[in-house]
């Protein structure tokens, strides 16, 4: 069954996104899988509370991050792909990376070797360097927010938005301790004001340390005795680490935010400059910030709503008037020898499943799917007779547990619409439903 689906049928909708499972949960934020029905697209929807940002006077702050986290576009860093509210939630909706974290590369197979440590570092530290240049600061790096997608390439989720509720105050520092305590450096945990580039930098030396160990720098099971040691960079370094490794780690785990290594010097050191690529960027494109005014404008013709859908029923006097295309052994009714420009079965699988098993029937075929609820529409790559072959399908509900699947030929040559069903057929027998007396 599709993952944003409910075992009942029902979906739900957001505007053109089906919202899936939930994929994590903050305290006051959820991440939500959902799928963009009109691209087949996957994305994340991260789902913040409207009253909590209110209480927290965190509105304008959230709407310059999310501005700015809109413009970045690094092949290191999620992408932010629009933002949408509700009467009582704000949507962001992000780029979904389904290959998983970094770190369970080191819970499944141990510690990195060191050339490949330095390939993911370098990209950390490009990530790192472009949003800070842009003034957004992470906060809370740590192995949770650092991703790999299909093919390898890590990305860093949530920067700019893990850590709303931090402010600066009229020293320009920032004053919210936060972050997992084993990758926060000494100044945070002091609470007394820090700096979010240097912070930023603690916290990519200690993961840096991990992928090369394959434990933590600073584990200790009292959390006084874990600050103490943090404060004093108090670790040592295991016998596999290259000279130049905890030359470049030494200098990033100062303790001292004011001499501890900047990134451009990280990137003149002669470990960082082996093997370093820069990073490729895809062409700039103007970025448009309509949706971010419209959520923080209370503007009201653009708000979202949640709906539960489910397919169109069918009434009794339609599902007479339709019967004609219930016997499923002929897939076409010939008349005077010409081939009918719909055709229908039914099947007693979830509306849900039919929805799926089209689309996998479709694609091999040379077919693009475009979906809409529970209408589909499908869309030939090569050029007929009469152009491109398309056809639209709709499962309607007859009953809880019995579908009645429409496909009509809205574009293209009837014959080649005849020519398509036929291989297109053999891919739904498994949903197909045969009375006993068609069997």
């Amino acid at each position: 069954m599709s993952k944003n689906v409910s075992s009942s049928g029902m979906r739900t909708r957001l505007g053109k996104y089906e919202i899936g499972k939930t994929l994590g949960e903050g305290s006051f934020a959820k991440v939500k899988y959902a799928k963009n029905v009109e691209t087949g697209e996957s994305v994340a929807i991260k789902v913040l509370d409207k009253d909590h940002v209110l209480r927290h006077k965190m509105i304008e702050q959230i709407k310059r991050e999310i501005s700015t986290m809109k413009m970045i576009k690094h092949p290191n860093v999620i992408k932010l792909y629009e933002v949408m509210a509700s009467k009582t939630k704000i949507y962001i909706v992000l780029e979904f990376v389904k290959a998983g974290e970094l770190f369970d590369k080191i819970v499944n197979h141990g510690r990195l070797k060191e050339d490949e440590a330095r390939r993911y570092f370098h990209q950390l530290i490009n990530a790192v360097d472009y949003c800070h240049s842009r003034g957004v600061y992470h906060r809370d790096l740590k192995p949770e927010n650092l991703l790999l997608d299909s093919y390898g390439v890590l990305k860093v989720s949530d920067f700019g938005l893990s850590t709303f509720s931090q402010q600066l105050k009229g020293d320009g520092l920032l004053h919210t301790a936060c972050g997992t305590p084993n990758y926060v450096a000494p100044e945070v945990l002091k609470n007394k004001g820090y700096d979010g580039t240097t912070a930023d930098v603690w916290s990519c030396g200690v993961i840096l340390y991990v992928l090369m160990a394959g434990y933590l720098p600073f584990e200790e099971p009292n959390i006084l005795s874990l600050y103490r040691k943090i404060h004093k960079a108090d670790f040592t370094f295991p016998p596999w680490f290259s000279s130049n490794s905890k030359k470049l780690i030494k200098r990033i785990l100062d303790p001292n935010p004011l001499t501890r290594i900047t990134i451009s010097e990280i990137l003149g050191t002669e470990w960082f400059k082996k093997g370093y690529r820069p990073p490729d960027f895809e062409k700039e494109e103007n970025v448009n910030l309509d949706d971010v005014n419209a959520v923080f404008n209370d503007s009201e013709e653009h708000l979202v709503t949640e709906k539960k859908e489910k397919p169109v029923s069918m009434n009794a006097f339609e599902l007479i008037s339709r019967s004609q295309g219930f016997n499923l052994e002929n897939l076409f009714v010939m008349q005077a020898s010409i081939v009918k420009r719909e055709t229908r079965f039914t099947s007693q699988h979830s509306a849900n499943e039919i929805v799926l098993k089209i689309e996998e029937a479709a694609k091999p075929l040379g077919f693009k799917v475009q979906k809409q609820n529970y209408k589909m529409k499908l869309q030939g790559d090569k050029t007929g007779r009469k152009g491109h072959l398309s056809v639209a399908t709709e499962v309607f509900e007859v009953a809880p547990s019995l579908h009645v699947v429409e496909l009509r030929k809205t574009g293209g040559d009837t014959l080649e619409f005849n020519n398509f069903y036929q291989s297109f057929s053999s891919g739904l027998k498994d949903i197909v439903w045969k009375s006993e007396g068609n069997s």
